[in-house]
């Protein structure tokens, strides 16, 4: 059996992508989730993982050190991880890949924390070109291959790596389309992403310098977790 090793729910956005996406697709697996450190995240994680970062995936003498890598690697093994017709899982793939290299103003200004709600000081043109392009991906996709998900009527790892975005947008409150708004509700109400947010929701970890990125984004509204 697979075993996929993570960081806490509540933060970290890469290893929600392989777990949701093996989750949602039935691939068994082993969870190890390792908390962010306060330091030394490199020297613990490299017990594990060749990067020091996590998702990381063990298949018996096979590492797999990277979401997108982890995806493919999947692929090879299960049907599902992208869609079936060709054009539809072209797509998936290029917003899959564009995502997982870019984005980096939405990564650095809206750090992933499932539990909070903040209210940002403001959107810089950076900020707002990023969530713009994603508006643009995601009314693009599910108007051309009919929805509800991204490439068509069943969940795929486009989906996936979406999902990070998802609970940006519930917690900062990211200004979209109706027809991408409709999307975010559609998968927060997604079984698999309930069950990654009520696990983010328990968790009694705090790390610093998560907390205090998503507290210099704006103003604390909310705070859900136990």
């Amino acid at each position: 059996m697979y075993t996929l090793h993570i960081a806490n729910k509540n933060y970290s956005s890469w290893s929600l992508r392989p777990w949701i996406l093996m989750q949602a697709l039935d691939i068994p697996f082993i969870e190890k989730l390792h908390p962010f450190p306060a330091d030394g995240v490199w020297e613990i994680y490299r017990t594990f993982s060749p990067s020091g970062k996590v998702p990381c995936l063990v298949d018996g003498d096979v590492i797999v050190w990277d979401s997108l890598a982890i995806a493919e690697y999947l692929a090879e093994q299960h049907d599902g991880v992208w869609p079936k017709e060709k054009i539809a899982r072209a797509w998936a793939r290029c917003a899959a890949a564009e995502m997982h290299s870019g984005f980096q103003t939405l990564r650095n200004n809206c750090g992933m924390s499932c539990g909070m709600r903040v209210q940002l000081n403001s959107i810089s043109p950076a900020l707002q070109q990023d969530i713009s392009r994603i508006d643009e991906l995601w009314r693009e996709g599910l108007q051309k291959f009919g929805g509800p998900f991204l490439a068509g009527k069943k969940f795929t790892a486009v989906d996936a790596f979406f999902a990070p975005v998802i609970f940006r947008t519930q917690t900062y409150h990211l200004p979209l389309s109706d027809t991408a708004k409709q999307y975010v509700q559609h998968m927060l109400h997604f079984p698999t992403m309930q069950k990654w947010y009520e696990a983010a929701l328990i968790e009694v970890w705090r790390e610093p310098a998560h907390e205090q990125e998503a507290l210099e984004a704006g103003k604390l509204i909310a705070d859900h977790r136990r």
